[in-house]
């Protein structure tokens, strides 16, 4: 077996800000000694489907006999298929395996067969419980973590594979109405030509290939002089308001961050989306837009692109969750998700509830701006709730990964209101580390608090 190793070079990924965002959320020196076992992984293998796999495991004898699996978020068509390393480590040392593995349990994670638009998602992780099997035996109990379009996998697969995953944490994922989130990205893309006319080539469904190459410096040297340039105010300002596009008010970091992702999305997934569904899956043909200063206007100029019913179609048999649940699953979300908006909860809440599958559904909502942006100890809050109604037994070891005093106290708070059994690990942990648990974050504002739950 070999040693975890310091993650190759990260690509331009859309996915970057889900950077562990379940469970190694927690930071190296947040993690307390003597708890965690090594962690060594084979090396890399090729699934029957074409994904890339790889299966890592604690020291002889720590296995507790439950394996996790990571289903990763989004990552770019264009890119060369390989397991995302930077959505893996945090650090060259500090590794999602290690904490999986020092927890005792068994990790595996794949590529899936293609990037971009997953629709195998299912299948692929199916076929990786399979192959951890027939390398280090069948594990007892199986548990799927997912973020971003991982949380989106995660879902369907508990759904639809119940007799093979035992339980699931989906987070940020557009587990709720997936053409919902096709139709923010094109509708402020939309939105956006209309109050910046010209600026973005191309038009919502069809993106000259060169811009792929070129967005960076185009987005730095062309796009944000222009939105936020002083005599543009008017036109970011209603750009902002008939999207609805989540970000704090005033703060300017979030704005940018926000018209950033919903136009690199539209850069990056249009060609991929369209050529997968067989035609465009977006349509605004009767959609009224309001919030500009001349609605009117606004509506009567906008550019209309009708569907193709082909394409919804193929979204629908795909990517439509149903809300039945007849094992657990944790869902976490920000409340200004600017990539897949928090409504995406309620929606899916609305499929569970008409399903009576409500007694298997944990939501967990955290009151910040940013995409997967999680305080470490609410995702291991989400993982221990998950093990823990999936089991009947919460995970040892958890409280002891959180060494900030603030932290471990809004957990157990958090734990204590949930049901969930104290750590059995926590009694005989070691003194915390006196480094502070390192969050995971996005751009976002230090305090206030959330004034409205903006969510496409």
């Amino acid at each position: 077996m070999r040693p975890i190793e310091t993650p190759r070079p990260a690509r331009r990924h859309a996915g970057a800000f889900i950077l562990m965002s379940l469970l190694l959320a927690v930071g190296a020196t947040g993690v307390m000694p003597g708890l965690s076992a090594a962690s060594s992984c084979e090396p890399d293998g090729v699934q029957p489907g074409g994904a890339i796999y790889r299966v890592c495991m604690p020291d002889a004898g720590r296995w507790n006999g439950d394996l996790v699996i990571w289903a990763h978020g989004y990552v770019e068509s264009t890119a060369p298929l390989a397991i995302p390393e930077e959505q893996l480590c945090l650090a060259p040392d500090f590794c999602l395996p290690t904490i999986i593995n020092g927890l005792g349990f068994g990790f595996a994670t794949n590529s899936y067969r293609n990037n971009g638009l997953v629709t195998t998602g299912v299948e692929d992780v199916a076929e990786l419980v399979a192959l951890f099997a027939a390398e280090q035996g069948s594990p007892r109990r199986v548990f799927l973590v997912g973020a971003s379009e991982g949380g989106l996998v995660t879902t369907l697969a508990v759904e639809q594979r119940p007799d093979l995953f035992d339980g699931g944490v989906a987070a940020c994922g557009p587990i709720g109405d997936f053409r919902r989130i096709i139709d923010y990205y094109g509708d402020f893309r939309v939105v956006f030509d209309y109050f910046f006319p010209g600026l973005m080539p191309g038009t919502p469904m069809e993106v000259p290939p060169d811009l792929l190459d070129t967005w960076d410096e185009y987005w730095t040297n062309t796009i944000r002089p222009a939105i936020f340039d002083p005599a543009n105010a008017g036109a970011l300002s209603q750009l902002l308001k008939v999207t609805r596009a989540p970000h704090d008010p005033g703060y300017i970091p979030t704005i940018e961050k926000t018209i950033h992702d919903a136009l690199w999305y539209n850069v990056f997934a249009t060609a991929d989306l369209v050529g997968k569904a067989g035609g465009a899956p977006y349509d605004n043909m009767t959609r009224r837009y309001m919030g500009s200063w001349n609605d009117t206007a606004l509506n009567a100029a906008v550019a209309r692109y009708a569907a193709d019913p082909a394409a919804l179609a193929f979204m629908d048999s795909l990517l439509s969750t149903t809300g039945l649940l007849t094992v657990p699953l944790v869902n976490l979300h920000t409340t200004k998700d600017q990539q897949v908006g928090f409504v995406q909860e309620m929606l899916y809440g609305q499929k569970v509830r008409a399903t009576g599958s409500m007694a298997n559904r944990i939501f967990i909502p955290s009151f910040r701006y940013g995409h997967c942006n999680f305080q470490p100890w609410e995702a291991l809050l989400g993982f221990a709730l998950m093990v823990f109604k999936s089991s009947g037994a919460a995970p040892a070891g958890i409280e002891a990964m959180i060494a900030d005093p603030a932290a471990r106290e809004a957990y157990h708070a958090a734990a204590a209101s949930a049901g969930l059994p104290a750590d059995p690990g926590a009694m005989t942990a070691p003194a915390p580390a006196p480094a502070p648990l390192r969050a995971v974050t996005t751009t976002t504002r230090a305090a206030g608090t959330v004034r409205s739950l903006d969510s496409p």
